[in-house]
């Protein structure tokens, strides 16, 4: 079946066309904060690694020097 299409008056848009932009709208927002969720959790993570990595290799030095004084 195939409808007419509907024609509006300019300036006035329908209700369902608000409806698909608002929802669009939230969609769009929710996933850019997800995003940007993800890529703030992921900083903080390499962050933390390359603390550990340091400290790890602190600990290191900190042996090798030990066994040099024997």
């Amino acid at each position: 079946k195939v409808f007419p299409p509907i024609i509006y008056k300019p300036g006035s848009e329908p209700e369902e066309a608000k409806l698909q932009n608002a929802s669009k709208q939230i969609v769009q927002n929710a996933i850019l904060r997800a995003v940007q969720q993800v890529s703030q959790e992921s900083q903080q993570k390499e962050e933390r690694t390359t603390i550990s990595k340091s400290r790890l290799q602190l600990g290191v030095g900190k042996l090798t020097k030990k066994h040099e004084k024997k």
